[in-house]
């Protein structure tokens, strides 16, 4: 077996335990509530979190101030590696009756979850608690983020979440006269205005992205297609995937403009912004989760000092972003006492003053809305225009499926072979009727 089907089987072969993991503890191992933890007089309630850098010292310093607000109720809040190593522990805590009160995952797992029975439903917490609505952004919370959400028992409170934007170097685009594209055919003309060759090589790119499920849905979105069928049935957009999967290649191979970061998954994202960085590359795409890291560190002598400056993603048939990120979820199992602890705090985080410290702080979108107009009513975007991309784009955000299969065929079918597709390349239509098939399979 080659390397690329050791790597689908070990991924399949991962799916497929989570699946008999999650159906083993929905089936017994979750109905034995351990007690609560109870510490210097609080009681506990856990808390798993799944990043580092800025976004973990901004959620720390929350949930010390938390504590320092309250005397009832202890966080302990503890990191497990990113979204995906996080997501295989949260699969062996389950199995074993020992997950979390409380823990946050990437929004195309939370069907599969749901349907798997290991999430509590959050609308019994929020009947017995003051207030009643916790006032989220619509198309952040969990009506807006899947199709037929609202429709649903409420099992997910958005946390950080995130739409894909463009950031481009104020610098250059000042010095070449250029404005941010708004089309896929400006983008092309842009990028190869921004190249810098040295002999046979390239000192500066136009243009780099992850070759990634998540850039890759929105360019789905944007040349008119789904990746989901409203029935459900996976169709990775027909036509406008097979679109999405050629734009990438032509701007690498044919106008080799586009610098391919190395690496999968978070590694990818980690090189574009250090290209972006060191001046190897003049525009990315990337998560407004790093808004606030790109414009700190850019701003710095050793990455040369240029202004960073944030533009939505450009059109083709259509304006479409994924939204991204993670959503609060309650897995069940937990103590009364400990689940008691961790919706008070995640009651608290929904509130204005804590989502916008949040969000300001590195560069998520705001989840209250009544934040979020705080924000706008005191001029904070007008100041902070950078921050003001992910909102506006908001208005152009594609709900996902509300699909169990989701994130199978994200990890499973698609994941593994787009980077090949571009890269070496192989045929686009023949790359994605092969996911297809991958996606359908049970």
């Amino acid at each position: 077996m080659n390397g690329e089907g050791r790597a689908v089987r070990s991924r399949r072969d991962a799916l497929r335990a989570l699946a008999a993991s999650l159906a083993a503890a929905a089936a017994g191992s979750i109905g034995c509530a351990r007690r609560a933890r109870v510490v210097d007089g609080r009681i506990e309630g856990s808390l798993w979190f799944a990043y580092g850098g800025k976004n973990r010292e901004v959620l720390l310093s929350l949930v010390d101030q938390f504590h320092r607000e309250q005397g009832r109720y202890r966080i302990d809040a503890v990191y497990q590696g990113d979204y995906f190593e996080a997501l295989a522990k949260l699969r062996t805590a389950l199995a074993a009756g020992a997950a979390p009160a409380l823990t946050h995952v990437v929004g195309e797992v939370v069907p599969y979850l749901a349907e798997a029975g290991v999430l509590e439903p959050l609308d019994r917490f929020l009947a017995g608690a003051p207030g009643g609505d916790l006032d989220v952004v619509e198309a952040l919370g969990q009506s807006g983020t899947f199709v037929g959400g609202g429709e649903r028992p409420l099992v997910c409170l958005p946390f950080n979440r995130s739409t894909p934007i463009a950031y481009y170097n104020r610098n250059v685009f000042r010095e070449l006269g250029l404005s941010p594209p708004t089309t896929w055919d400006e983008l092309r003309a842009t990028a190869a205005r921004l190249v810098v060759r040295d002999g046979a090589g390239t000192r500066r790119w136009g243009f780099e992205c992850p070759i990634d499920w998540w850039f890759w849905a929105a360019l789905v979105g944007q040349a008119g297609g789904d990746v989901v069928a409203p029935d459900g049935t996976p169709t990775l957009g027909g036509e406008a995937g097979v679109r999405a999967l050629r734009f990438w290649q032509t701007l690498v191979h044919e106008d080799r403009t586009m610098k391919p970061p190395p690496g999968r998954d978070y590694n990818a994202w980690q090189v574009t912004n250090t290209d972006f960085l060191a001046g190897r590359v003049a525009m990315i795409w990337t998560s407004t989760a790093f808004l606030r890291y790109l414009e700190d560190n850019a701003s710095q002598a050793g990455a040369g000092k240029f202004e960073v400056g944030a533009a939505p993603l450009p059109r083709d048939a259509r304006a479409s972003v994924p939204t991204g990120g993670t959503m609060f979820v309650m897995p069940r199992g937990a103590a009364p006492a400990a689940q008691e602890a961790a919706f008070a705090f995640l009651r608290w985080m929904m509130q204005p003053e804590q989502a916008n410290s949040f969000a300001t702080r590195t560069g998520y979108i705001p989840v209250s809305r009544r934040g979020l107009e705080v924000l706008r009513q005191d001029g904070y975007y007008a100041a902070h225009p950078n921050d003001r991309v992910a909102v506006d784009q908001l208005a152009h955000a594609a709900p996902w499926p509300w699909s169990p299969d989701l994130f199978r065929v994200q990890r499973e079918a698609v994941q593994p072979r787009l980077e090949e597709a571009v890269l070496a390349p192989r045929d686009a239509a023949e790359t994605l009727s092969e996911a297809v098939r991958a996606a359908r399979e049970r």
